[in-house]
């Protein structure tokens, strides 16, 4: 791989380069009202590509949640009565926002989250989506009318919004995993509590700007910001707090199980989009430049920080060395630099933190025989950011860590393996099942393999499976219930049945 044009990036003086300076916000938002915490404390958001500060949002602690589920749930009494139509006007409108601010978005989500800029465009087109398809589902929320067993009686069928719900996003798509849930909840009636990360809340505050000039009434959308202190007991006031009624989280494995624990007490519903280790595998007969391409976007977009990234990469003996090749000669291709630098097609880890973790994971995986083919350490660029190379690994065995531990970072373990019943095999031993793909052109196969991985989304002959329209999720301990799509809507809402005596 290459340096992008590494140049000296200042943080302030990018952030001060924003078009529409208003979408940059510092305060929370609550009950339509921009406000600062009631202790008045502030955490510290840094730029991940320079370890800058990029500014301060308010630390809120469970005091002030607790209030912003008092608006959310005010506001329910009103929101839900609305009509699907009025709902679908004012997240479109939203929708248009959002993509008429589509630069400014995009530079304020880089700057937090340190994506590229063109990966950041497109998480904002991506993000709109969501809010766009949502608020045309909503017209499309239909009951039912079932036959009785009993003479003169009718049952009827509705749904009904649940509620307020709490939703609580991670840092590696600061936009779209907000939208995704959001969106949902709005159209479906109900009202929302958001949590964005810690990294990365400047871009739910720029979203709740363009919400406010939509139109969407005060209380419907609230966002409170915590530190990784605060975050703790902010989290159990959302899962226990008995006006809320429903629980959303993407995140890790570990903090869902216990968010699900937390809710129990209250029986809330609960959707929960957690870990993955996404196998990625090329048969015999796979077109091997197709796999190549697209497992470069599938493994180190974002860095490798998504949580449908492909992490152990499985490639059939016979074509074991001529696809690794290939592979290299892309990842060769990579340019590594600041999000804002032109020409950067990979930029920074978000946290230190995940840094540590992949050269810890490089370190065991090359103590238990695997070999670095690229990569393998911290680039020199002008910024001081959290980089590591994209790293591609051969000569790797189940022995290695990612084996069983998902990454989240830009390590590329290449395993080889034998017959369709064996890599299949493999790839299942692990607790989690959210995404995986694989490329063959035998016809058969792709029914068998598709049907056997014990996963909730499948790519055959491509590295990209998340739309607005095709339903998202896992199988297993990566999590409950479905995003986007008709289905997504379903999250937020009761089935009730009315039973009729003429």
């Amino acid at each position: 791989m290459s340096l992008a044009a590494n140049t000296k990036i200042i943080t302030q003086t990018e952030h001060a380069k924003l078009t529409d300076a208003s979408l940059f916000r510092s305060q929370a938002y609550v009950d339509g009202t921009w406000i600062d915490s009631a202790s008045r404390a502030t955490f510290k958001v840094t730029d991940p590509g320079t370890r800058e500060t990029l500014g301060h949002v308010p630390d809120m602690d469970a005091s002030d949640v607790q209030s912003a589920v008092d608006a959310a749930h005010r506001a329910f009494v009103l929101w839900k009565q609305t009509t699907a139509r009025e709902r679908a006007r004012v997240l479109r409108k939203w929708a248009d926002l959002m993509i008429k601010n589509q630069e400014d978005l995009a530079r304020v989500l880089t700057l937090e989250s340190g994506k590229p800029i063109m990966e950041a465009r497109g998480e904002i087109l991506y993000a709109a989506s969501f809010i766009e398809w949502f608020g045309e589902e909503a017209k499309r929320v239909y009951g039912d009318v079932v036959p009785s067993p009993m003479p003169g009686s009718r049952i009827l069928v509705m749904k009904q919004p649940v509620g307020v719900a709490g939703i609580i996003t991670p840092y590696n798509f600061p936009a779209a995993m907000i939208t995704r849930k959001v969106g949902a909840a709005i159209a479906a009636g109900c009202t929302v509590v958001v949590r964005p990360a810690h990294e990365t809340p400047f871009s739910a505050l720029a979203l709740c700007e363009l919400a406010h000039r939509a139109g969407i009434p005060r209380g419907v959308l609230n966002v409170v910001s915590s530190s990784a202190e605060n975050t703790p007991s902010v989290g159990l006031e959302l899962t226990t707090n008995p006006k809320i009624r429903k629980v959303s989280f993407t995140g890790s494995t570990p903090i869902g199980k216990l968010l699900m624990q937390q809710s129990s007490s209250t029986m809330k519903r609960v959707s929960l989009e957690l870990g993955g280790n996404a196998p990625f595998i090329v048969f015999d007969d796979a077109d091997l430049d197709a796999a190549a391409e697209h497992l470069i976007g599938c493994k180190f977009r974002n860095a490798g920080q998504t949580c449908v990234c492909a992490n152990r990469v499985y490639v059939h003996e016979s074509v074991y060395d001529e696809f690794v090749n290939k592979f290299v000669a892309r990842v060769k291709e990579l340019r590594v630099g600041h999000g804002l630098d032109e020409g950067t097609t990979f930029g920074p880890m978000i946290t230190e933190r995940g840094l540590l973790k992949v050269e810890d994971q490089l370190r065991r995986s090359v103590a238990a025989g695997a070999k670095v083919v690229i990569g393998g350490r911290r680039p020199t660029l002008n910024v001081q950011g959290h980089f590591f190379e994209p790293t591609v690994l051969t000569n790797v065995t189940d022995s290695v860590p990612m084996s069983c531990e998902e990454t989240f970072g830009p390590l590329c373990p290449i395993y080889r393996f034998t017959t369709e019943e064996e890599v299949v095999e493999r790839v299942n031993r692990v607790d989690v099942g959210l995404a995986g793909y694989f490329f063959s052109r035998d016809i058969g196969r792709v029914f068998r393999v598709a049907e056997a991985l014990e996963v909730g989304m499948v790519g055959v002959n491509t590295g990209s499976i998340s739309s607005e329209v095709s339903p998202f999720g896992g199988v297993k301990e990566s999590g409950t219930g479905r995003e986007g799509s008709k289905y997504g809507i379903d999250e937020y809402m009761n089935v009730k049945s009315i039973n009729i005596s003429l």
